[in-house]
């Protein structure tokens, strides 16, 4: 009887428990996203939207050196945004006479829908058609691209290469950190639970918080060059606007795509003739030293390389902006 007793009031204070926790829990999985930082509003306000499909999506256009003809184009990585390049922008404006950049769709202040089938292919013609709404879609073109910006060069590239009407002209191309090689990349860990779906993924994007966001990214960044908590808070705040978290699981089939168009993007790299090179934070556990940089170079011998400081890793425009800019600037002013 009195164990009976004791199960009984057991199973009433897991009851309590659980009518506890269900509120609480619904509650924290409709956190608001934080508010703008400053500077990110500031971001957010001097740039414009375009419409693509009936999705919207931002960008930034800033006009630098008068008279000159040059353009370039920056593409961004995952999970981040367009303001990944913001340490180096100003800089770029000294140089060009259009510094141009977007948020792919499902990242940062761009539309994000769900459900959608999130496509590499998808992000290139969404830059082709946002140089069509500039009225730049017969001009020639730089790129500068990081991390998942890499991939979307590469078929950006490939397109070109093809000679496609209404496909970019590219002059140059200018790669960072970027996992263009299936075989040397090394995923994170939640990045890898993530891409291959299953019902973990809904419940792991929603249960996603700054906590967990921060954890996961801070180590992609060298031990003297990791971002300040208000900078990490920025990031996610650009991850969190309109519900980004929950595409994330989405997004990252790239990962997948990667390894099923290989050939495709490798060998676009690989078989054209314009100018390219690859700014390489050495310590990317993203993009292993000397693994990677030993494939890039025997894949594509043609191409010049930039090895910034031993300690500067995945993230090499936010953790070393003048040594990122300068080597970038050599490349530019080389052809």
């Amino acid at each position: 009887m009195v164990r009976r007793d004791r199960l009984r009031r057991m199973r009433e204070w897991w009851v309590q428990v659980g009518l506890l926790a269900v509120p609480l829990l619904a509650a924290y999985l409709h956190i608001p996203p934080p508010q703008l930082s400053p500077a990110l509003h500031s971001w957010k306000s001097s740039g414009k939207f375009f419409t693509y499909k009936g999705l919207r999506i931002f960008y930034q256009d800033s006009v630098g050196v008068v008279g000159s003809p040059e353009i370039v184009v920056l593409l961004h990585g995952f999970p981040t945004s367009s303001y990944d390049w913001y340490k180096i922008w100003e800089g770029l404006t000294l140089r060009f006479h259009r510094v141009i950049a977007l948020d792919f769709l499902g990242f940062g202040f761009s539309d994000k829908p769900r459900p959608h089938h999130y496509s590499i292919f998808e992000q290139a013609s969404i830059v082709e058609s946002l140089l069509r709404h500039l009225g730049l879609q017969n001009r020639r073109v730089n790129l500068l691209s990081h991390d998942y910006g890499d991939i979307v060069a590469q078929e950006l590239l490939y397109r070109y290469k093809q000679n496609r009407s209404g496909r970019l002209t590219i002059k140059s191309l200018c790669l960072s950190n970027g996992g263009i090689f299936p075989e040397t990349h090394r995923p994170l860990l939640l990045q890898k639970l993530l891409k291959d779906g299953g019902v973990l993924s809904p419940i792991l994007t929603r249960l996603m918080n700054f906590f967990i966001f921060s954890r996961g990214l801070t180590p992609v960044f060298g031990p003297y060059t990791r971002p300040s908590e208000s900078e990490l808070w920025d990031m996610w705040a650009g991850v969190r606007n309109n519900d980004g978290n929950l595409v994330i699981d989405s997004l990252l089939q790239y990962i997948n795509q990667r390894k099923k168009f290989r050939r495709r993007w490798v060998g676009a790299l690989a078989s054209v003739t314009i100018p390219i090179h690859f700014i390489y934070g050495p310590l990317d556990p993203i993009n292993p030293y000397p693994e990677f940089l030993e494939l890039y170079r025997k894949t594509l011998p043609r191409s010049t390389v930039s090895i910034l400081d031993d300690h500067i890793s995945h993230y090499p425009q936010l953790e070393d902006p003048m040594g990122f800019l300068n080597a970038y600037m050599g490349f530019i002013n080389s052809f």
